[in-house]
């Protein structure tokens, strides 16, 4: 079979979409691009099993709609599978009605976090072929694949028509052995796509691998793979196998940094095998390693190794200061040890970045400045290097999202809406003060102390390329949240009606063209 992965363009006047692997959804107007593994795993499984793949990440690739359609119309395909989360799947909706429109006979699949929490909803209302639920997209996109190819039974989780009425072959199944994959054929996937525009990447080129699937946690309820993983175990490739990727990669593509995306990277004795093997084949020295982790979880010694390993940048999901708002999210850490922690993380070596929200339910603009004010504390300290900052947003099929519904906080429920440009829970906020303070916490870092500690510790001319990208990327930002994008609900509503009419005439001018 002739088989796409695909991520089709998203035009927008918002900017570019961040789609790809990530668990939050944005228009960036200064654009990175997040290499995606599990589709990229995918089509190397599909490849590997004898199909005719093509990596298609017209995001990536800063394709247009009209001109995607026209080569997708040539490509002849059997099968399409892409990803979608909850502010694209109406986008997709029209965009796969225009596909069926010029090439019926491709069938095309919808896969991710938003048709898992809602499968039958795009079967519905697009004429989508299939939808596949869970987090391994590989392994269920294979079981399609035998099933159209060889009459193998379905796998679990998949939904479909047959004779008018939806069907279904139950509840997913993530029980799958990742130690079973092959390694990802980064050719295939194009991976120089992702290697150079992502301001996480000190040291160019950089690429990402995933250790497992996807949190030992897995709790948190704002966290959209969390109704991928429902009671499901967390499930690792051996560090032996992590540790020949990356030699590879090193070895093969002249990587010189690599950002681990499982959601939390393993800790205890897998931690210490990855992180002693990059000491004992003296990757440590070749190649920087970035990676999820949780704060109360590790000592002083695991970030000492950790140091030692080549480790450098390391992402903590901070999402507030305030200790009541983290239990209500089921983060299961202590505000009171945040900063020793990102001390002994700093000493070792680490890049500490921080990961935070604005516009909880509950929260109000004290509480907010509280965790503005912790931010500003810990750079001005030196115990953090970099932040990221965003609106909270109830995914589809989350837990949040069902205690939104529950509690009436819901604004709307036009999927269109959950992009992060205007608040869409109700809060003791403004929309206003929520950009607003959003913006404020990228602007966190900004002290004489801070400033001072980065240009005393400049070593080399990459770490002024280095620092030139983050204060684009900071602008960027500052810009996502421009606070001009709130003009009162009437307002945007209409905003919103007239982008849908503009898009929609873009794809009928691309139909009779």
């Amino acid at each position: 079979m002739r088989i796409a992965v695909s991520y089709p363009p998203l035009d927008s006047d918002k900017g570019v979409a961040l789609l790809s692997q990530n668990r939050q959804f944005q228009w960036f107007n200064n654009p990175t691009f997040i290499y995606p593994m599990v589709p990229a795993s995918a089509a190397t499984l599909l490849q590997s099993m004898g199909h005719d793949v093509v990596w298609d990440d017209a995001i990536a690739e800063q394709k247009h709609v009209a001109e995607w359609l026209d080569w997708y119309e040539r490509a002849g395909l059997d099968l399409i599978a892409f990803e979608s989360k909850t502010p694209t799947i109406k986008r997709h909706w029209k965009l796969i009605e225009e596909m069926k429109r010029r090439r019926p006979e491709t069938i095309v699949v919808l896969m991710g976090d938003h048709v898992t929490g809602f499968p039958e909803e795009s079967l519905e209302k697009s004429p989508v072929d299939y939808v596949l639920t869970g987090g391994d997209f590989d392994f269920s996109l294979r079981d399609l694949v035998n099933h159209l190819d060889k009459h193998d039974p379905m796998g679990p989780g998949t939904y479909y028509r047959q004779d008018g009425k939806i069907e279904k072959t139950g509840m997913y199944s993530l029980v799958n052995d990742l130690n079973e994959l092959p390694m990802i054929d980064r050719d295939l996937t194009k991976w120089e796509l992702y290697a150079f525009k992502n301001g996480n990447f000190k040291y160019l080129p950089g690429t990402y691998t995933m250790a497992g699937r996807d949190c030992w946690w897995g709790h948190c309820t704002f966290c959209s793979w969390t109704i991928l993983f429902p009671g499901q175990k967390f499930r690792t490739r051996t560090a032996e196998k992590m540790l020949d990727e990356v030699e590879m990669l090193v070895d093969k593509y002249g990587v010189r940094e690599i950002f681990d995306d499982t959601g939390t990277l393993p800790i205890g004795a897998w931690l210490h095998e990855f992180a002693e093997g990059l000491i004992k084949r003296g990757l440590h020295k070749k190649v920087k390693i970035g990676c999820n982790m949780r704060f109360n979880y590790l000592s002083k010694e695991d970030y000492q190794l950790m140091g030692k390993a080549g480790f450098r940048f390391i992402l903590y999901g901070l999402e507030s200061a305030n200790q009541s708002t983290l239990k209500r999210l089921a983060k299961n850490m202590k505000t009171d040890t945040i900063a020793q922690e990102l001390k002994w993380s700093k000493g070792a070596g680490l890049a500490p970045h921080i990961t935070t929200m604005i516009g909880y339910p509950w929260e109000n603009k004290e509480e907010a400045r509280n965790t503005i004010e912790f931010a500003k504390k810990m750079f001005r300290t030196g115990c953090v290097d970099t932040l990221q900052a965003t609106v909270v947003i109830p995914y589809a099929g989350t837990p949040l999202y069902k205690e939104a519904e529950k509690n009436d906080w819901l604004l709307t429920k036009d999927w269109d809406d959950y992009d992060m440009r205007r608040p869409i829970l109700k809060s003791p906020l403004t929309p206003e003060d929520t950009l607003a303070l959003t913006q404020d916490l990228y602007r966190s870092f900004i002290s004489p102390q801070f400033v001072m500690n980065k240009l005393v510790n400049i070593r080399s001319w990459e770490d002024v390329q280095f620092i030139g990208r983050g204060i684009q990327y900071v602008w960027g930002h500052l810009t996502d949240f421009n606070t001009g994008q709130v003009k009162g609900a009437a307002a945007v509503a209409k905003s919103e009606k007239e982008r849908r009419i503009v898009e929609a005439e873009r794809i009928e001018e691309s139909a009779v063209a």
